[in-house]
């Protein structure tokens, strides 16, 4: 039988039954903590996760061509690392899309995201990533329009420890292809982070000045909350003001609003939002974020904060409708320095 994609469910480790044992939330108007699913897909990538697992790649391959005719390259950048994560474990289908089409761009993309991600996490990182680099070339020569091959390289960059001059030649491709492209801000910001660890007050006046830049319905007004959480999970370096963090906070409040609930795509902005509030105590706005994220976990923060992500959210949407008297897990009492797992690419 094949497998199915790995987005159905967590496993249910001792933490996630703990948290399932609380009563379910309708009275909140949260749904009941069985409902609750991790890092669910859109309903255009989920037909083409399932068609990968049972081996095919054609659903995947007229997805991304689709997302790189209409230049949506938000969607094309999510759909490529999902994708290539997924090729990780069962990789049949993409051998099977390399065979009948080496030249394909899309093909070319997720191939370069596939190599980055599985040099990552090995000792010789910056050694493998450099053998990479061919294939990061080649995926940006498919389509001069798209940036997501930049973002690759911005990823690239800081795992091969590149220096700022070659970061910022490559920032600068990026930019031009599209200005307020989420994903290569997001690289950029971990690349910078990592440059300048201990320093975010640099890190929140790139994402400030980026999200001022940008349209008001654009992600990258989630930089600043992205600046928020990498402070709050860091435990180093000099103390950034309340109101900054506050502001950071108010301005992904405004951007979740502008979307429906209960929606896919922005689930992630929504649970890091919720994690950021519950971190500065903000109970009632955490709360409206948690009505508004719904059924839909990420692992993406409560992966850096326990190795079960979602009984994590579970655990943390528990104390939050608990009241004030609930306390989040691992919640330092000095609001700074929370235990953070390694930054992911």
């Amino acid at each position: 039988m094949a497998l199915l994609p790995p987005f159905i469910r967590a496993p249910r480790t001792v933490a996630s039954r703990r948290a399932r044992t609380a009563a379910p939330h309708p009275a909140a108007g949260l749904p009941a903590d069985d409902e609750v699913l991790l890092d669910v897909p859109d309903d255009r990538l989920g037909p083409a996760l399932v068609a990968a697992g049972r081996g095919a790649y054609g659903t995947a391959a007229a997805l991304l061509a689709g997302t790189r005719q209409r230049a949506e390259w938000e969607y094309r950048d999510r759909y490529v690392t999902r994708l290539a994560s997924f090729a990780r474990s069962r990789p049949e289908w993409f051998e099977d899309w390399r065979a009948a089409a080496p030249h394909d761009p899309d093909l070319l993309l997720v191939a370069a995201q596939l190599a980055v991600g599985r040099a990552w996490g090995s000792p010789a990182r910056a050694e493998l990533l450099r053998e990479v680099s061919p294939l990061i070339t080649a995926a940006a020569q498919g389509d001069h329009r798209d940036p997501v091959p930049w973002r690759i390289a911005l990823d690239h960059a800081r795992g091969s420890n590149a220096g700022h001059t070659y970061f910022e030649e490559l920032w600068a491709a990026a930019v031009r292809r599209a200005p307020h492209h989420y994903g290569c801000h997001v690289a950029a910001e971990r690349y910078l982070a990592e440059s300048w660890h201990g320093s975010h007050r640099e890190c929140f006046d790139f994402a400030d000045r980026a999200a001022q830049d940008a349209p008001a319905g654009s992600l990258v007004q989630a930089l600043p909350v992205r600046a928020a959480f990498s402070y709050l999970t860091d435990g180093c370096g000099p103390e950034v003001p309340r109101e900054r963090l506050d502001a950071a906070a108010d301005r992904a409040i405004v951007l979740s609003a502008r979307f429906p609930g209960s929606d896919p795509w922005t689930a992630e902005i929504r649970n890091l939002l919720t994690y950021v509030l519950v971190r500065l105590g903000r109970r009632a706005d955490a709360l409206a974020q948690l009505r508004l994220v719904g059924p839909y976990a990420t692992s993406f923060p409560w992966g850096r904060l326990s190795d079960d992500p979602l009984g994590h959210f579970l655990a943390v949407r528990e104390s939050v409708c608990a009241g004030p008297s609930g306390e989040p897990p691992d919640h330092p009492r000095n609001g700074h320095g929370e235990r953070a797992y390694p930054t992911d690419h």
